[in-house]
């Protein structure tokens, strides 16, 4: 008589947790349709604002926006817009990359050579900063799993397209104002550090 009072019991335990579950997942899911419409009106409101306010930027931007250094190879043109010192030691180099090709660009040459930079693959993992009068190469820095802290191109950069790009290095001692980068086989680009907030 126990075994069944048991096993009762356990199928009744069962069906409640089941029925719990599908109640949970269910509220969960479902509803909520109504509050989507106000977001896609806001989305579709706002990209329209932001096609506007698109075409004032730039305008603007090239007042704003101060390419510190260029470098160019085929198709693709590489700006370095900041180069700034931070306090934490190390240096944040920024910018954009234009395709100005008919192809999709991935960056693959821009990955690096180094057995550690495998799995960044389509980024900036490759690049450098060369301190000519200290005579010192500083390599990117990476995370404890190899990942560089720089940017990657998921998907590549579209033909015609501009994609912006970020690259952290350790600091060069804070006499050394200008640094040399260089990514791949672009050539490299002369740039000035700036000191962070």
């Amino acid at each position: 008589m126990n075994i069944r009072r048991t096993m009762k019991g356990r199928t009744v335990l069962t069906a409640v947790a089941i029925t719990t579950g599908l109640v949970l997942t269910v509220a969960g899911c479902g509803g909520g349709g109504d509050d989507d419409k106000p977001d896609k009106a806001t989305s579709s409101s706002s990209s329209t604002k932001n096609d506007d306010d698109g075409k004032d930027k730039e305008s603007q931007a090239p007042g704003e926006t101060t390419v510190l250094a260029e470098s160019k190879q085929g198709d693709i043109s590489l700006a370095i817009t900041s180069a700034v010192r931070d306090s934490g030691g190390f240096v944040t180099v920024s910018g954009t990359v234009t395709n100005s090709g008919s192809r999709l660009w991935v960056a693959a040459d821009w990955r690096g050579d180094e057995n550690e930079l495998r799995q960044n693959a389509s980024s900036v993992a490759g690049a450098s900063l060369v301190d000519q009068t200290g005579k010192k190469k500083y390599l990117i820095l990476r995370d404890t799993e190899g990942r560089c802290l720089c940017t990657r191109f998921v998907g590549g950069v579209k033909s015609g397209a501009t994609a912006e790009w970020f690259a952290q290095f350790p600091a060069p001692p804070e006499d050394t104002t200008k640094v040399s980068f260089q990514v791949g086989s672009m050539p490299p680009a002369a740039v000035e550090l700036s000191e962070g907030e």
